[in-house]
Protein backbone atom coordinates (compact mmCIF):
# COMPACT_ATOMS: atom_id res chain seq x y z
CA UNK A 1 0.00 0.00 0.00
CA UNK A 2 1.81 3.47 -1.03
CA UNK A 3 1.45 6.43 1.25
CA UNK A 4 -1.27 8.40 -0.26
CA UNK A 5 -3.88 4.89 -0.43
CA UNK A 6 -6.08 6.35 2.83
CA UNK A 7 -6.17 9.50 1.43
CA UNK A 8 -7.63 8.84 -1.88
CA UNK A 9 -10.02 5.93 0.05
CA UNK A 10 -11.32 8.90 2.11
CA UNK A 11 -11.38 11.37 -1.01
CA UNK A 12 -13.24 8.82 -3.35
CA UNK A 13 -16.13 7.62 -0.42
CA UNK A 14 -17.08 10.79 -0.06
CA UNK A 15 -17.45 11.78 -3.89
CA UNK A 16 -19.27 8.41 -4.36
CA UNK A 17 -21.87 9.13 -0.99
CA UNK A 18 -22.21 12.87 -3.07
CA UNK A 19 -23.10 11.25 -6.17
CA UNK A 20 -25.25 8.12 -4.51
CA UNK A 21 -27.40 11.29 -2.25
CA UNK A 22 -28.16 12.52 -5.65
CA UNK A 23 -29.18 8.88 -7.12
CA UNK A 24 -27.07 9.30 -10.07
CA UNK A 25 -25.11 6.47 -11.67
CA UNK A 26 -21.74 6.86 -13.34
CA UNK A 27 -23.03 7.30 -16.42
CA UNK A 28 -25.00 10.53 -15.55
CA UNK A 29 -21.99 12.28 -13.80
CA UNK A 30 -19.89 11.49 -17.04
CA UNK A 31 -23.55 13.05 -19.12
CA UNK A 32 -23.31 16.26 -16.84
CA UNK A 33 -19.37 16.75 -17.03
CA UNK A 34 -19.21 17.40 -20.08
CA UNK A 35 -16.72 14.84 -21.07
CA UNK A 36 -14.23 15.43 -17.98
CA UNK A 37 -15.30 12.55 -16.47
CA UNK A 38 -16.10 9.06 -18.26
CA UNK A 39 -18.15 6.33 -16.43
CA UNK A 40 -14.63 4.38 -15.81
CA UNK A 41 -12.18 7.43 -14.91
CA UNK A 42 -14.73 8.59 -12.36
CA UNK A 43 -15.42 5.01 -10.98
CA UNK A 44 -11.82 4.59 -10.74
CA UNK A 45 -10.81 7.91 -8.53
CA UNK A 46 -14.36 6.58 -6.40
CA UNK A 47 -12.50 3.49 -5.85
CA UNK A 48 -8.88 5.30 -5.07
CA UNK A 49 -7.46 2.99 -8.11
CA UNK A 50 -6.38 6.30 -9.44
CA UNK A 51 -5.01 9.87 -8.21
CA UNK A 52 -7.71 12.80 -9.04
CA UNK A 53 -7.28 16.05 -9.96
CA UNK A 54 -7.97 19.20 -8.05
CA UNK A 55 -9.69 20.84 -11.00
CA UNK A 56 -11.94 17.91 -11.88
CA UNK A 57 -12.55 17.32 -8.13
CA UNK A 58 -13.68 21.11 -7.94
CA UNK A 59 -16.38 20.20 -10.61
CA UNK A 60 -17.66 17.29 -9.27
CA UNK A 61 -18.26 19.30 -6.15
CA UNK A 62 -20.19 22.56 -8.04
CA UNK A 63 -21.89 19.45 -10.02
CA UNK A 64 -23.03 17.79 -6.31
CA UNK A 65 -23.79 21.06 -5.39
CA UNK A 66 -21.22 20.74 -2.11
CA UNK A 67 -21.34 25.08 -1.22
CA UNK A 68 -19.63 24.38 2.24
CA UNK A 69 -16.07 26.01 2.41
CA UNK A 70 -14.62 24.31 4.79
CA UNK A 71 -15.68 20.74 3.33
CA UNK A 72 -14.49 21.73 0.11
CA UNK A 73 -11.26 23.11 1.46
CA UNK A 74 -10.35 19.70 3.19
CA UNK A 75 -11.72 17.84 0.06
CA UNK A 76 -9.26 19.59 -1.94
CA UNK A 77 -6.41 19.72 0.18
CA UNK A 78 -7.09 15.36 0.27
CA UNK A 79 -6.69 15.73 -3.36
CA UNK A 80 -3.56 17.85 -3.68
CA UNK A 81 -1.70 16.27 -0.66
CA UNK A 82 -2.40 12.97 -1.88
CA UNK A 83 0.94 12.88 -4.07
CA UNK A 84 3.03 14.97 -2.00
CA UNK A 85 6.32 13.80 -0.26
CA UNK A 86 6.89 14.41 3.31
CA UNK A 87 9.79 14.46 5.78
CA UNK A 88 9.22 10.85 6.29
CA UNK A 89 9.57 9.80 2.37
CA UNK A 90 13.62 9.68 3.21
CA UNK A 91 13.14 6.88 6.05
CA UNK A 92 11.55 4.58 3.57
CA UNK A 93 13.90 1.58 4.65
CA UNK A 94 12.72 1.54 7.83
CA UNK A 95 8.73 2.43 7.49
CA UNK A 96 6.24 0.30 5.78
CA UNK A 97 3.60 2.35 3.73
CA UNK A 98 1.03 1.64 6.28
CA UNK A 99 3.21 4.09 8.88
CA UNK A 100 3.80 6.16 6.76
CA UNK A 101 -0.04 6.69 5.95
CA UNK A 102 0.15 7.36 9.72
CA UNK A 103 2.72 10.26 10.03
CA UNK A 104 0.80 11.65 6.79
CA UNK A 105 -2.48 11.71 8.00
CA UNK A 106 -1.18 12.70 11.51
CA UNK A 107 0.47 16.17 10.12
CA UNK A 108 -2.70 16.66 8.05
CA UNK A 109 -5.49 16.11 11.03
CA UNK A 110 -7.25 19.43 13.41
CA UNK A 111 -7.30 16.90 16.13
CA UNK A 112 -5.69 13.68 17.26
CA UNK A 113 -7.27 11.28 20.23
CA UNK A 114 -4.83 8.99 21.70
CA UNK A 115 -6.34 5.86 23.76
CA UNK A 116 -3.46 3.22 24.99
CA UNK A 117 -3.11 0.30 27.53
CA UNK A 118 0.20 -0.52 27.48
CA UNK A 119 2.70 2.14 26.08
CA UNK A 120 3.04 5.80 25.82
CA UNK A 121 1.32 7.38 22.55
CA UNK A 122 4.06 7.61 20.29
CA UNK A 123 3.48 11.46 19.89
CA UNK A 124 4.34 11.56 23.51
CA UNK A 125 7.14 9.41 24.22
CA UNK A 126 10.99 10.65 25.14
CA UNK A 127 14.10 9.23 22.85
CA UNK A 128 15.04 7.06 25.96
CA UNK A 129 11.24 5.02 25.99
CA UNK A 130 10.77 4.90 22.63
CA UNK A 131 14.54 3.22 22.02
CA UNK A 132 13.37 0.77 25.24
CA UNK A 133 9.69 0.03 23.51
CA UNK A 134 10.88 0.06 20.04
CA UNK A 135 13.58 -2.79 21.11
CA UNK A 136 11.38 -4.52 23.30
CA UNK A 137 8.20 -4.90 20.44
CA UNK A 138 10.33 -5.43 16.82
CA UNK A 139 9.64 -8.97 16.14
CA UNK A 140 12.31 -8.81 13.09
CA UNK A 141 16.14 -8.23 13.59
CA UNK A 142 16.54 -4.64 15.40
CA UNK A 143 19.80 -3.40 14.48
CA UNK A 144 21.21 -0.30 16.56
CA UNK A 145 20.63 1.48 13.16
CA UNK A 146 17.46 0.56 12.63
CA UNK A 147 16.11 1.57 16.08
CA UNK A 148 18.25 4.73 15.40
CA UNK A 149 15.93 5.45 12.76
CA UNK A 150 12.83 4.82 14.27
CA UNK A 151 13.16 6.60 17.65
CA UNK A 152 14.39 9.43 15.12
CA UNK A 153 11.24 8.90 13.11
CA UNK A 154 9.20 9.13 16.39
CA UNK A 155 10.58 12.18 17.64
CA UNK A 156 9.75 14.28 14.39
CA UNK A 157 6.54 13.01 14.44
CA UNK A 158 5.98 15.25 17.58
CA UNK A 159 6.88 18.29 15.64
CA UNK A 160 2.98 18.81 14.49
CA UNK A 161 2.32 19.31 18.36
CA UNK A 162 4.40 22.68 18.39
CA UNK A 163 4.00 23.62 14.80
CA UNK A 164 2.03 27.01 13.78
CA UNK A 165 -1.91 25.74 14.27
CA UNK A 166 -0.99 22.39 15.58
CA UNK A 167 -3.72 20.06 16.03
CA UNK A 168 -5.88 19.18 19.32
CA UNK A 169 -4.22 16.19 21.00
CA UNK A 170 -6.16 14.52 23.52
CA UNK A 171 -4.39 11.68 25.02
CA UNK A 172 -5.75 9.05 27.85
CA UNK A 173 -3.19 6.44 29.26
CA UNK A 174 -3.64 3.61 30.94
CA UNK A 175 -1.63 3.28 34.24
CA UNK A 176 -0.51 0.32 33.33
CA UNK A 177 1.48 1.87 30.96
CA UNK A 178 2.96 4.31 33.39
CA UNK A 179 4.24 1.77 35.67
CA UNK A 180 6.49 -0.13 32.89
CA UNK A 181 10.13 -1.34 34.68
CA UNK A 182 12.37 -0.35 32.21
CA UNK A 183 15.53 -1.06 31.89
CA UNK A 184 17.14 1.85 32.61
CA UNK A 185 15.76 3.21 35.51
CA UNK A 186 15.60 7.27 34.57
CA UNK A 187 14.00 6.19 31.64
CA UNK A 188 10.78 5.90 33.21
CA UNK A 189 11.14 9.58 34.88
CA UNK A 190 12.08 10.98 32.17
CA UNK A 191 9.34 10.11 30.48
CA UNK A 192 6.49 10.74 33.23
CA UNK A 193 8.18 14.55 33.44
CA UNK A 194 7.68 14.69 29.65
CA UNK A 195 4.32 13.67 30.06
CA UNK A 196 3.77 15.99 32.59
CA UNK A 197 5.58 19.00 30.20
CA UNK A 198 3.02 18.25 27.41
CA UNK A 199 0.16 18.73 28.94
CA UNK A 200 0.92 22.07 29.84
CA UNK A 201 1.11 23.12 25.84
CA UNK A 202 -2.44 24.60 25.34
CA UNK A 203 -3.59 22.18 22.80
CA UNK A 204 -2.73 18.92 24.39
CA UNK A 205 -4.56 17.23 27.14
CA UNK A 206 -3.70 14.05 28.66
CA UNK A 207 -5.21 12.24 31.43
CA UNK A 208 -4.61 8.79 33.24
CA UNK A 209 -7.13 6.41 33.44
CA UNK A 210 -6.50 4.23 36.74
CA UNK A 211 -6.25 0.26 36.85
CA UNK A 212 -8.96 0.03 39.24
CA UNK A 213 -11.32 1.86 36.85
CA UNK A 214 -14.37 0.33 36.50
CA UNK A 215 -14.70 -1.53 32.94
CA UNK A 216 -14.62 0.54 29.52
CA UNK A 217 -14.72 -0.05 26.37
CA UNK A 218 -10.58 0.72 26.14
CA UNK A 219 -10.42 -3.05 27.50
CA UNK A 220 -10.10 -4.33 24.36
CA UNK A 221 -7.61 -2.34 23.14
CA UNK A 222 -5.64 0.75 22.51
CA UNK A 223 -6.84 3.28 19.22
CA UNK A 224 -5.54 6.77 17.61
CA UNK A 225 -8.70 8.65 16.12
CA UNK A 226 -7.81 11.56 13.81
CA UNK A 227 -10.40 13.82 12.42
CA UNK A 228 -10.00 16.56 9.59
CA UNK A 229 -11.27 20.20 9.84
CA UNK A 230 -14.40 19.11 11.72
CA UNK A 231 -16.01 16.72 9.50
CA UNK A 232 -16.60 13.40 10.74
CA UNK A 233 -17.22 11.88 7.71
CA UNK A 234 -13.43 12.40 7.17
CA UNK A 235 -12.22 11.10 10.14
CA UNK A 236 -10.13 7.78 10.49
CA UNK A 237 -9.13 5.39 13.79
CA UNK A 238 -5.83 3.52 13.46
CA UNK A 239 -5.46 0.32 15.61
CA UNK A 240 -1.91 -1.60 15.62
CA UNK A 241 -0.85 -4.97 16.69
CA UNK A 242 2.62 -7.05 16.65
CA UNK A 243 1.66 -8.43 13.00
CA UNK A 244 -1.18 -6.20 11.46
CA UNK A 245 -2.04 -2.58 11.00
CA UNK A 246 -5.95 -1.38 10.22
CA UNK A 247 -7.33 1.61 9.23
CA UNK A 248 -11.01 2.29 9.89
CA UNK A 249 -12.84 4.28 7.22
CA UNK A 250 -16.45 3.89 7.69
CA UNK A 251 -18.55 6.90 9.13
CA UNK A 252 -20.47 4.47 11.63
CA UNK A 253 -17.71 2.55 12.64
CA UNK A 254 -15.48 5.56 12.95
CA UNK A 255 -18.47 7.37 15.08
CA UNK A 256 -18.26 4.28 17.60
CA UNK A 257 -14.80 4.58 18.30
CA UNK A 258 -15.77 8.67 18.98
CA UNK A 259 -18.56 7.24 21.69
CA UNK A 260 -15.22 4.74 23.49
CA UNK A 261 -13.10 7.66 23.85
CA UNK A 262 -15.87 10.23 25.31
CA UNK A 263 -16.50 6.90 27.93
CA UNK A 264 -13.02 6.93 28.36
CA UNK A 265 -12.79 10.46 28.86
CA UNK A 266 -15.35 10.33 31.30
CA UNK A 267 -13.55 7.71 33.36
CA UNK A 268 -10.32 8.45 33.27
CA UNK A 269 -8.88 11.22 36.01
CA UNK A 270 -9.17 14.99 35.29
CA UNK A 271 -6.09 16.81 34.47
CA UNK A 272 -5.45 18.46 37.54
CA UNK A 273 -5.26 14.53 39.44
CA UNK A 274 -3.23 13.28 36.25
CA UNK A 275 -0.77 15.87 36.23
CA UNK A 276 -0.16 15.17 40.13
CA UNK A 277 0.06 11.09 39.22
CA UNK A 278 3.05 12.25 36.30
CA UNK A 279 4.66 14.19 39.50
CA UNK A 280 4.38 11.78 42.14
CA UNK A 281 5.31 8.98 39.69
CA UNK A 282 8.41 10.57 38.89
CA UNK A 283 8.94 11.38 42.32
CA UNK A 284 8.87 7.34 43.38
CA UNK A 285 11.52 6.63 40.32
CA UNK A 286 13.99 9.26 41.51
CA UNK A 287 13.97 7.82 44.79
CA UNK A 288 13.89 4.00 43.67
Amino acid sequence: MSAPTVRRRRLGAKLRSFRDAHGWTLEDVAARTNGVFTPSKLSRVEAARTAARAADVEILLDLYGIEDTDLRTALLTLTREGARRGWWHSYRGVLSPLYEDLISLEAEASSIRLFQLGVIPGLLQTAGYAREVNAATSMTEATTDRIDAAVEVRLARQSIMTRESPPEVWAIIHEAALRTRCARPETMREQLQRLASLAELPNVSVQVLRADAAPHPGMLGGFNHLSFSGHAGLDVVYEESLTTVRYIEDSEHVSVYGAAFERLRAAALPFDESLAFFQERSKERESA
